[in-house]
């Protein structure tokens, strides 16, 4: 009898110095590993910034991903513009392995004024080689892959209408497509607090609630030869799925792609040039997994 309970007793010790070691350290959270996803599409344009990355390097065509020049304020150098935000809190997006890329945010401020349009604030990176014309991005059937992350210290005033990504025609007459935030200017019954996309006619087509400590992953598929659009939609390190069918989008034009935040004024009709806009403005939005890719085949990296 003495022995079978020394045995028993000394079977339950084993086990809970077992348990207690698998277990975290109190206090600490366990999360589900980040940045799993894998890119299985042929690359259009990479957009994930590199853990080694300076801030100097947005500045130089010889250094960035992305066009040094367009689109921000004039007196400002993307390295002002760019912050790479730290800690465990921001982690990494679903195809951001955190041993290779690294969350970069965008960010605006009063100096956010693009040529003359003062009723915006706005900074928009271009990928370099996403021309105007001609651009490989703009043909055949293209995913853009994009993963936000929101920001409570730089956090956006949903009371305006914000543009994060989006593809502007070549003539800019129009966007194929908005990826957004806020009140939808003339949109009123639309909810604030959701992400948001719009195809060329300024519907939506599809939105999901902001959350506001996990990331976001998002895809959209542009097929320039049928006219359509896709949204594939996971949060957290789950992989996308398809949240709308191929919906009839008119995307000619070519043009190029922006990904930052375009803020729009109140209080006007005139957006570009005029409206209301807070001073003292401190804003932000944090990306990853950015790229795009070759859909051909149906080929979508989830």
């Amino acid at each position: 009898m003495h022995h079978t309970t020394t045995t028993f007793l000394a079977g339950l010790l084993a086990s809970t110095a077992s348990l207690a070691a698998a277990a975290p350290p109190r206090g600490h959270h366990v999360h589900a590993i980040a940045g799993s996803g894998t890119v299985k599409c042929p690359l259009v344009f990479d957009g994930r910034v590199k853990t080694a990355a300076e801030l100097s390097e947005f500045d130089s065509y010889g250094t960035s991903l992305f066009n040094p020049d367009y689109v921000k304020g004039q007196s400002l150098k993307w390295s002002e513009i760019i912050k790479f935000p730290t800690g465990a809190a921001v982690g990494s997006s679903r195809f951001d392995n955190e041993t290779l890329h690294k969350p970069f945010e965008v960010t605006i401020s009063d100096a956010s004024i693009f040529q003359t349009q003062k009723g915006f604030r706005r900074a928009g990176l271009q990928f370099q080689g996403d021309t105007n014309s001609g651009s490989p991005g703009s043909k055949g059937i293209k995913t853009i892959h994009f993963s936000v992350k929101w920001d409570a210290q730089r956090a956006l005033n949903l009371t305006h209408e914000y543009l994060n990504v989006w593809h502007e025609a070549g003539d800019y007459s129009a966007n194929q497509f908005n990826f957004e935030t806020g009140a939808i200017l003339g949109q009123s019954s639309l909810p604030k607090d959701t992400w948001k996309v719009l195809d060329r006619k300024n519907k939506q087509i599809w939105s999901t609630p902001i959350l506001k400590t996990d990331w976001q992953n998002f895809a959209i598929t542009l097929n320039f030869d049928k006219n359509t659009l896709q949204v594939y939609y996971s949060k957290g390190d789950e992989p996308l799925k398809s949240v709308t069918s191929a919906v009839s989008n008119d995307n000619s034009g070519g043009g190029q792609y922006q990904i930052g935040i375009l803020k729009k004024p109140t209080g006007t009709s005139d957006v570009v040039n005029a409206g209301y806009q807070e001073s003292r403005l401190n804003e932000g939005l944090i990306y990853g997994g950015l790229f795009i890719e070759d859909s051909t085949g149906a080929c979508v990296s989830l």
